[in-house]
């Protein structure tokens, strides 16, 4: 997999509103923990019928169809998933088995002197030109892969630059593969497999499978990229020697994921992934028609279905009053919300046809912290703030009301059902608020610590200073004078006046408030607010909020100091300050004003109040998310874990930033104290997670080389456990290298996972084969409509 690749399916975490029409799905396992079962329909080959196009969605046409180029994508994994050979496959449970399209077997024949791997290829596999696939194929591949050729624009070489040689086994259909240093992660390798005119030279590596495939091997074969309407075709490939495909045509058609409810309600699409948005409408839609929906009156949910009485009286008012220009206006806004109403009902009419299935994704979402510099270079802080979070209520919050496992995931390494797994995070330690106060303690943070005069205010926040031209979102606290900044207001500055940040609505559906994403100016709600102070909230209104926000750090800092709410006390100290200023001119002290030569009283010390502090400075770090649709629940879960640190001290700056600069301006180039992204779970963890927890090193410039470690955590017992592991042939023993070393990454507290990612698909009635995967890989071939009269409905898409 492709550093680029890595890097895409660094995900942000998509939200999961509650469900309740979606029921739950699991199955059991006999290790590894509880998989969630794959959500596809699934349907015996007979009752899947021949013939029909299928739509489904990608997130954009690829730039480049060669899966080991830095700008690959998810599209291009799964075109080439469709029509290249893949040597090994991922079942239900993530677990690579043996594809028998391609292979009648692969084994380790030899471990000494040397590791010797032979595959026996199928005597039917052959490429679409009608050559055979054999040696040539892998021989070309491992060069252009093993990093000896910098010619070759690859993004990793990881395992190719292990092989010694390939040679041609007993007969054309055996090849001999021989690995200079053992490699437990062979199966990875030669997945997907391309032709020899693909890798044979640089130039066609880099340039002649950017937009097309002239040769393929796959159920389906490479038809028309047409970037003007965002589709890419596959169609049944004819020289296929395996079952063939049921479809006619796969397309797969680019379309944001904000715009998936429309495109699947005017039949432009089969199948989709769907947010927490799409799958709530089409949940809307099925419980509308079960309960004979669509009478005339007020919407339930969508546009207009806040509008009350009055507001609706209003608008009467004005658009048939006599002011013309403003009647004029005010019809013209009935008409677009009139026009919006009636789009909005023929959608959800249309979406009640369809069902969303789900399972986990083959991803977790983590809380990353940056160690580089600061507090969290501190491993005690770390690991005090990883003891803090109750992640059994984070998984609860985002995967129970989906009737999904709501567990915790307990390794960095694998996902439940995966034979890697295994529950380590006992090597940090369970949730434990008093340990992690001691945690701090000891590392010197303390509550009611004195600011210095000239600290007061200030961060001791790490390497997450914000970059120059940074233009994110950030919150900034405001205080209540108990010390607890719990209130936050976040938003972009006012553009007629620079500096202040207004105070906007929430920006959602009227009245549904169900599946909108929050907009720019976002601020926490009253009723948060006042629950977390007992009391009424302090939202200023949009005109005062500027003013509020020039000095609520101030005004924290000085309500927070003893004696600082005496204002009788500080009305006597300023009329002695105004006394003194006057003495020489001649006039008597006023009543009250000690004579000259009174000491003054001492001066008050400003101290955290309930906040931590050190070294004059308050514990306060810098909490990136993103910003855009889609992300809320990844807002409400970081919104969770800023009050579960406030807790025990530490104040956060949540900092909201535009989707598209999130990891390439923040995340990769370190420009945060904490983050949540999700990592992808791989079947070779030995090769795949190394680079994420590799101990960065200092490079000849002075800079850090991370790889793909963006917590800056690593150590060198880490390395070490990754490269036994990757070495050792007993698989037995490579699982249990590969727990020690998940039990070390707990420990250095640099990435804590919080859960397993929903995946939610839409589907249209008929679809079979298809859906939430899981774990496991796609079977092209078996995706298809079912037949009419097969158990349900089916026919759909037969044209």
């Amino acid at each position: 997999m492709s550093q680029r690749r890595r890097r895409s399916l660094a995900l942000l975490t998509s939200g999961v509103l509650a469900l309740p029409l979606l029921a739950g799905c699991g199955s059991p396992d006999d290790d590894g923990g509880r998989a969630a079962g794959q959500d596809i329909g699934a349907a015996a080959r007979p009752m899947v019928a021949d013939g029909g196009v299928m739509r489904w969605a990608v997130d954009e046409l690829p730039d480049t169809l060669n899966a080991f180029q830095a700008d690959a994508d998810a599209t291009t994994t799964r075109i080439a998933g469709a029509v290249l050979p893949a040597l090994f496959t991922l079942n239900a449970q993530g677990r690579p088995v043996a594809n028998p399209d391609y292979l009648e077997k692969a084994e380790v024949v030899e471990r000494e002197p040397k590791q010797v791997v032979l595959y026996k290829l199928n005597q039917q596999a052959v490429w679409s030109d009608g050559r055979e696939i054999g040696a040539p194929d892998f021989v070309a591949q491992w060069r252009a892969l093993n990093g000896r050729d910098s010619a070759y624009w690859t993004a990793r070489n990881a395992g190719y630059e292990r092989i010694e040689k390939i040679e041609r086994g007993g007969d054309d259909l055996e090849v001999k593969v021989t690995f200079a240093k053992p490699y437990a992660d062979w199966r990875s390798l030669f997945t997907p497999l391309y032709p020899k005119q693909v890798t044979g030279t640089p130039e066609a590596f880099n340039e002649g499978a950017r937009g097309a495939l002239k040769v393929t091997a796959g159920p389906f074969a490479l038809g028309a990229v047409d970037k003007k309407n965002a589709t890419v075709a596959l169609s049944r490939n004819p020289r296929w020697w395996g079952q063939p495909a049921k479809l006619d045509t796969l397309v797969l058609a680019a379309v944001p994921r904000a715009d998936r409810p429309a495109a699947l309600a005017a039949g432009k699409l089969d199948i989709a992934e769907v947010d927490r948005a799409g799958a709530e409408r089409i949940a809307l839609a099925l419980r509308d028609a079960k309960r004979g929906a669509g009478a005339a009156g007020k919407p339930a949910h969508g546009p207009g279905s806040a509008v009350t009485p009055a507001q609706a009286l209003r608008s009467w008012a004005l658009a048939h009053g006599s002011a013309e220009e403003q009647a004029e206006d005010e019809k013209a806004a009935r008409k677009r919300n009139a026009d919006a109403v009636a789009s909005y009902a023929a959608e959800q009419k249309a979406l009640g046809g369809f069902r969303v299935r789900k399972s986990l994704e083959p991803a977790y979402t983590q809380l990353a912290l940056n160690g580089a510099s600061g507090p969290l270079a501190d491993e005690r802080v770390r690991r005090a703030i990883a003891r803090v979070l109750d992640r059994q209520a984070l998984a609860e919050a985002v995967l129970k009301p989906l009737g999904l496992p709501a567990r915790p995931v307990g390794s960095h390494l694998a996902l439940a059902g995966q034979r890697a797994y295994a529950d380590n995070s006992g090597a940090l330690g369970d949730r434990d608020t008093r340990a992690a106060q001691a945690l701090l303690a000891d590392a010197g943070w303390r509550k009611g610590a004195p600011l210095g005069d000239a600290a007061a205010g200030a961060r001791a926040g790490g390497e997450a200073a914000r970059p120059a031209g940074d233009d994110s979102k950030t919150a900034r606290p405001a205080g209540d004078g108990t010390g607890n900044d719990g209130l936050y207001i976040v938003g972009q500055e006012d553009e007629k006046n620079p500096g202040r940040r207004p105070v906007a609505d929430r920006g959602r559906y009227a009245g549904d408030g169900a599946y909108a994403a929050a907009a720019d100016g976002e601020v926490v709600d009253a009723d948060t607010a006042s629950a977390r102070r007992g009391g009424a909230a302090l939202l200023a209104p949009a005109p005062l909020a500027a003013l509020q926000e020039a000095s609520l750090v101030d005004q924290a800092e000085a309500l927070a100091a003893p004696g600082a709410r005496d204002d009788g006390k500080k009305r006597a100290d300023e009329d002695a300050e105004t006394a003194d200023a006057k003495e020489g001119d001649g006039r008597e002290p006023a009543a009250g004003v000690p004579a000259k030569g009174t000491p003054a009283p001492a001066r008050q010390v400003r101290t955290s109040g309930s906040l931590l502090a050190k070294d004059g400075k308050t514990l306060s770090l810098r909490f990136v998310l993103p910003s855009g649709p889609g992300s809320e629940a990844l807002r409400t879960v970081g919104e969770r874990i800023s009050q579960m640190l406030r807790g025990i001290g530490i104040s956060t700056e949540l900092t909201k930033v535009p989707d598209e600069s999130f990891f390439k301006d923040h995340i990769a180039s370190g420009q945060y104290d904490l983050a949540l992204y999700s990592w992808p779970a791989t079947a070779y963890p030995a090769t795949d997670a190394r680079p994420i927890f590799a101990k960065p090193e200092p490079a000849a410039d002075g800079s850090l080389l991370v790889e793909q470690n963006y917590t800056r955590v690593g150590t060198d017992h880490i390395d070490q456990l990754f490269d036994q592991a990757l070495g050792e042939l007993d698989e037995d023993e490579s699982r249990e290298l590969m727990k020690k070393a998940d039990a070390r990454i707990w420990a250095a507290a640099g990435s804590i996972p919080l859960y397993q990612r929903p995946e939610l698909v839409a589907v249209k009635p008929g679809v079979s084969n298809a859906g939430a995967f899981g774990l496991g890989t796609p079977r092209y071939q078996d995706i298809g409509w079912k037949k009419a009269g097969a158990g349900g409905p089916g026919g759909a898409g037969k044209n």
